[in-house]
């Protein structure tokens, strides 16, 4: 494992896994850390050996939340001019997709990078929410918009206007993490989802990711004309080949990303 200081990386196989380092102020989420989690996270979407990428905090945390003391004494020039959310669109530009192993707190910032995964592992402690309200401030980073897509206007309102939590099964239940495990297997279980995902074709992951993205995007008709772009593009795979050779045979398919 290296030790970048904010950053904790590590290699698994194909499995590119992340780790925020801010245990002091619960993973606190700072101008510098995105900026080296974007930059880290681009090369990794670079590197054809990458297939899939795993971005975890610990039990205690996430991330629960920006860190005030980083713009407290800005005012609104300063903070537009900073741009500090073309961070967060290089992120969400990633293709290779992306596991969240969530533990613990997953608030305001921590929430918003939490919903630019595309599979989140929660632990039962998870507690997520948007709390910005309670500092007069809002979710600005993607909060109010991918909140109402993935659980509804009434309770998106209710959680951003009185900046409550939702426990791990409430956000289940909700749409809003994918799977909630023991308290004790939420890195494990993340890593076992990654690498599940990375013995798949890498190429059909990262058309089958932009795809779902696209259905929050696009009309139904653009969508599904999309669709079935990105399926048809596949067929001028190797691993298509392999895959369909692969099941006809009766036997494990080798993807190699080609």
């Amino acid at each position: 494992m290296s030790n970048e200081s904010i950053l904790l990386t590590e290699r698994d196989g194909h499995v590119a896994i992340v780790r925020i380092n801010r245990p002091k102020v619960l993973n606190a989420l700072n101008l510098e850390l995105m900026q080296q989690l974007a930059e880290l996270m681009e090369q990794w979407d670079a590197d054809d050996d990458v297939r899939v990428i795993v971005l975890a905090g610990n039990d205690r945390a996430f991330a629960a939340g920006a860190d005030i003391g980083d713009m407290a004494e800005l005012d609104a020039a300063a903070m537009s001019e900073r741009d500090q959310f073309a961070q967060w669109e290089r992120i969400k530009n990633v293709r290779t997709p992306i596991v969240a192993a969530v533990s613990g707190f997953a608030l305001g910032g921590g929430c918003e990078l939490m919903m630019h995964c595309d599979v989140v592992v929660a632990s039962e402690t998870a507690r997520i929410g948007q709390p910005e309200i309670n500092i007069g401030v809002m979710p600005g980073a993607g909060g109010t918009q991918r909140l109402t897509r993935a659980i509804g206007k009434a309770l998106a309102m209710d959680i951003v206007l009185t900046g409550r939590f939702l426990t791990a099964a409430e956000a289940e239940r909700h749409g809003l993490v994918s799977r909630v495990v023991p308290r004790e297997h939420w890195y494990t279980e993340s890593i076992k989802v990654a690498r599940r995902m990375a013995s798949l074709g890498p190429i059909a992951l990262k058309n089958a990711k932009e795809s779902v993205l696209n259905a929050e995007e696009l009309p139904l008709t653009d969508g599904l004309k999309r669709e079935r772009r990105l399926f048809y593009d596949l067929f001028d795979t190797e691993d298509q080949t392999e895959g369909m050779t692969a099941f006809l045979e009766k036997r494990r398919p080798n993807f190699t990303g080609r």
